[in-house]
């Protein structure tokens, strides 16, 4: 029978011998759970019995799906039913392992399966218990459901993320707020463990997709009273004289208050069309700025002297510019604007970043043989620490490949094995 602890790689990884236990779906907390199964922890995957959900986002056969692998491997997964009457029963001797236990539960579950962390600290002081919400743990909306599109729109991310379709703003196909709540919640276990070194006792850690799209709009995030609140209450006001009054959300989002000032940047900090695609510029200093204007053929004046009508002149400068970048590739701006040391781009689509070699020269992707699917690529660890810090492990073994293993690594006799498989708790594929 074989094993369901994954051997250490190397005693330099920084989460070797921390077992976690993880009631994780979707993104936040499973790709959490995988971030610390590369630095060497053995993490543990509750799933129920169908499968975690996105095991059955478009699908591939065999229980795996993209989402699943990108977001699982290294783990070992227990198909249970939380609501058996046997469930308790395995739950108590997983968790008697856990340094840390990982959830992103609907509002009220984890305390109806005794797995907050009040709950479960009175047996277990060491335990750290991880948990991501939508909105926050506490406050009106706690209690609500919502995901990384819902909340996108919830926190004003959708908005400065610019990105427009038919008129209404769109998430886009990236779920950023789950993916930097995943990073905040592994950060926070990481500090937990770290506090727990030297104090001996654990602890709850919280974040949520909410204050993670406030982490990414820090830029945004700040009030200074005396100059910004006068104009935020003024657009406050507006804004919802305006709602009432129907008017349309583009122009809502025309009138918001902005903390920068935009003429300059409409030259500077901004993507251009080329002739064959797309180039994408930032300029944030007067010396880079000036190594930009020089190296298209353009002046700018308001480098070097005041100009009386700041937006008529960068209007202008723009629509230059414009037609200078479009007259030639892609490429040859990269060549010219790289040798005068300006930061500048192609804009990539992101499939061909899966062939690019930057990303295969600083080992940013894993490519290793599926037994079913054969040849994959995936993103590797998102850190990277010397000497084997954060390995990528494989995927995650056939679901319910491992049940007899895991329950028997939680401490049940072979008899009390086959009992708890029997009463359809647990329920293996061989």
């Amino acid at each position: 029978m074989p094993s369901c602890r994954r051997e250490p790689v190397s005693s330099e990884r920084p989460f070797d011998g921390v077992t976690i236990i993880e009631f994780g779906h979707f993104i936040a907390v499973p790709w959490a759970g995988q971030v610390l199964a590369d630095g060497g922890a053995h993490v543990v995957k509750i799933e129920p019995l169908e499968g975690e959900p996105s095991r059955h986002i478009a699908p591939l056969g065999g229980g795996e799906s993209r989402h699943f692998l990108i977001r699982n491997r290294g783990k070992h997964a227990l198909p249970l039913d939380l609501r058996h009457r046997d469930a308790r029963e395995i739950l108590d001797a997983l968790l008697a392992r856990a340094d840390v236990v990982l959830t992103n539960m609907r509002p009220g579950l984890a305390a109806e399966l005794g797995v907050e962390y009040e709950q479960l600290a009175v047996r277990h002081p060491r335990v750290i218990v991880g948990n991501v919400t939508a909105f926050g743990a506490r406050g009106p909306d706690a209690g609500l459901a919502g995901m990384d599109l819902v909340v996108q729109g919830r926190s004003g991310l959708m908005v400065t993320g610019g990105r427009v379709k038919d008129g209404l703003p769109t998430a886009g196909e990236s779920p950023i707020a789950d993916y930097m709540a995943a990073a905040l919640l592994a950060f926070g276990v990481a500090g937990a463990l770290y506090r727990r070194e030297r104090t001996g006792r654990g602890g709850r850690v919280d974040t949520s997709l909410l204050l993670a799209a406030l982490a990414l709009q820090n830029n945004l995030m700040v009030r200074v009273e005396a100059l910004d609140g006068p104009r935020h209450a003024a657009f406050g006001e507006w804004l919802t004289r305006a709602r009432a009054g129907g008017v349309p959300f583009a122009e809502q989002v025309e009138r918001m208050p902005r903390n920068r000032v935009v003429a300059s940047q409409a030259v500077y900090i901004r993507t251009y069309a080329t002739k064959d695609g797309a180039l994408a510029v930032a300029c944030g200093s007067p010396s880079l700025r000036r190594k930009f204007i020089a190296a298209i053929g353009h002046k700018d004046p308001a480098l070097t002297e005041p100009v009386a009508d700041v937006e008529g002149h960068y209007a202008a400068l723009r629509a230059a510019v414009e037609a200078t970048i479009a007259s030639r590739t892609t490429q040859e701006w990269k060549a010219a604007l790289d040798a005068a040391g300006v930061p500048a781009s192609g804009v990539a689509l992101p499939v061909e970043i899966l062939d690019d070699p930057q990303p295969a020269a600083n080992a940013m992707f894993q490519r290793f043989e599926h037994p079913t699917l054969g040849p994959v690529t995936v993103l590797g660890p998102p850190v990277q620490v010397d000497d084997g810090g954060f390995v990528p492990g494989p995927p995650t073994p056939p679901f319910g490949s491992e049940a007899r293993a895991i329950l028997a690594w939680a401490g049940f006799a072979e008899r009390d094995v086959e009992r708890l498989l029997a009463g359809g708790a647990v329920t293996p594929t061989s």
